[in-house]
Parts: C-alpha cells; structure tokens; sequence
C-alpha cells in the first residue's frame, strides 16, 4: 500500500524547465535518486511541470527506469523490451498496463507466500536459526533485483577487498541454499 502525504494526498513533486525536481512536502530540490527511494519506500507522489501543471510522474517514472538500466544492472531483459516495443499501436495495446500490474501483483504476492511458508516450515524446529539465516540470504537475493536498494540486508558483509572468486562462491551457494530450501516449501506443499 502506498503512503501518502500527511493529509492523505500524494506529495506533489515539481519539475521545473531546468530540470530540476521540487518536493513540495520538504520544500527542497531532489533528485531522480530520492523519487527512486521514495518509490521503494512506497511514498505516493505525483510529478507536475511547474509551469503547465500537466501530470508528468509516468514520464518521469520511465526516465527513472532508463537511469537503472543505464547503470549496468539491468532488469528488463531485451526480449522483453523488444515484445513491450512491439505491442505499442496494437490493438492489445489497452490491455496490457492492466495485465503487467496484474503480473507484478502476482509476483509480489507468492514472493511474500514464500517467505511465510519458510518462516511457519521452520517456527518450531531446531532449525529454526538456519532458516532465519536462509531466509536473510534469500532477502538479500531478492533485494539484487533491487539496483540502489538502500538498506539492503546481506547475510555476510562483503568486505571492499574480498576477491570476486569468493562473491562467486557466495552466489553459488545462495543459489545452492534456495535450490535446498525450495525442495523443503515443494515437500511441505
């Protein structure tokens, strides 16, 4: 659920013909990083062009997005993009913001699923501590798929001089322990 400004309205948000982004609700400039983190915070805003008052927050938005991908960590593979291109003028077209939503609700419901059926898998067992430490590992993947996720739990620090064999082996076997930990919630099931 998103939140909303104090009085229960999205915080309005100005751009201005310099590019520069105002939020009105702590009368200061920001950045396209703060409405990212606004965003995963699930702050309700909206974009306005300070001179036409038209709504610009699906534009700005999408130039958000195109920032992420931009940085190397890409999220929308080019197959995607390609089929997301090609619907455009189709007369599908009008169907499928409502079938992505759809989607992405889905996909964030049976994330949350599975984190509960590993919590309640492993409640009252001696391996409880194991899951919860699974669980964090799991979190941490998860939150990959996040680029610039401020705060995001890693079961291990990595530290600035570890070796990248050894993030390698750490992906390994997160991937290893969710392979494990799947087959548990499909036995369970």
């Amino acid at each position: 659920m998103k939140k909303a400004a104090a009085d229960g309205s999205p915080v309005i948000i100005k751009k201005y013909a310099n590019r520069r982004l105002y939020n009105t609700e702590t009368s200061s400039y920001i950045t396209l990083e703060h409405l990212a983190a606004m965003t995963r915070e699930h702050r309700d805003f909206k974009v306005v062009d300070a001179k036409t008052d038209d709504d610009i927050t699906h534009n700005v938005l999408t130039q958000i997005i195109m920032e992420e991908e931009s940085r190397g960590q890409t999220l929308l593979p080019v197959s995607f993009l390609r089929q997301l291109i090609t619907l455009y003028g189709d007369s599908m077209q009008a169907m499928v913001p409502g079938y992505l939503e759809a989607s992405m609700d889905s996909f964030r419901r049976n994330q949350e699923q599975f984190k509960t059926a590993v919590e309640g898998a492993f409640a009252h067992s001696p391996f409880a501590e194991i899951a919860k430490r699974n669980l964090a590992m799991f979190e941490a993947a998860a939150h990959a798929f996040q680029p610039g996720a401020a705060g995001t739990p890693t079961p291990t620090p990595a530290t600035s001089t570890e070796a990248p064999a050894a993030k390698v082996d750490e992906m390994a076997a997160l991937r290893a322990e969710l392979a494990r930990l799947q087959d548990k919630v499909d036995k369970l099931g």
